[in-house]
C-alpha cells in the first residue's frame, strides 16, 4: 500500500508474496503510472528487508533501477516503530473496513481492494495524525543522542 496523506490518495496492490521483486514493481508503478511528472517522490516506510534501493537493481536492468532510484527519497521509520508509518494506519483501516471476512481467491480480493481504494480516495478520507514532535521526544527518546555535561 502507498498512501499520499495530503491528497488522501491510496494505491493498494495484492501480490502472491512480499518479495523484493514485488516491491520493486510496485515502486515502478508508483513512479511511472501515478506520479510520472514528479521530480522527487518521498517514501516513508518500515524497515522490511524488501524495502530498499537494492531491490530495484534485483528487479530491473541497472539503467532502469538507477532512473527509479534517482526519483526516490526514502526515509525508514525507526525499527519497531512501523506504527509511525501512516500506511500502516491505513492497512489497519483497510483490515477493519474491507477484510473483516475470509476472501478465498485473488480476483474477489482485488475487486474488494479496488472498491475500498476508490471509495476512500474519492471520499478524501485523511489520517488524523496526532503524534507531535514532543511525543516523539518522549516515545523515541532512546533514538536521540545524549549530551554529556562536564
Amino acid at each position: 500500500m502507498f498512501f499520499e496523506p495530503l491528497a488522501a490518495q491510496r494505491f493498494v496492490e495484492v501480490t502472491d508474496h512480499r518479495t523484493k521483486i514485488d516491491w520493486a514493481y510496485a515502486v515502478r508503478d508508483l513512479v511511472d503510472t501515478h506520479y510520472p511528472d514528479a521530480e522527487r517522490i518521498t517514501l516513508v516506510m518500515d524497515n522490511l528487508n524488501t524495502h530498499g534501493i537494492a531491490s530495484l537493481y534485483e528487479a530491473f536492468d541497472p539503467e532502469t533501477a538507477f532512473a527509479l532510484a534517482q526519483r526516490l527519497e526514502i526515509h525508514h521509520t525507526p525499527r519497531h516503530g512501523s506504527w509511525l508509518n501512516i500506511a500502516e494506519i491505513e492497512l489497519s483501516a483497510l483490515t477493519r473496513q474491507c477484510l473483516d471476512r475470509r476472501i478465498d481467491a485473488p480476483a474477489p480480493l482485488n475487486a474488494e481492494l479496488a472498491a475500498w481504494q476508490q471509495q476512500t480516495s474519492s471520499d478524501q478520507r485523511q489520517v488524523q495524525w496526532h503524534f507531535t514532535t514532543g511525543d516523539a521526544r518522549v516515545k523515541l527518546r532512546h533514538l536521540y543522542p545524549t549530551l554529556r555535561q562536564e
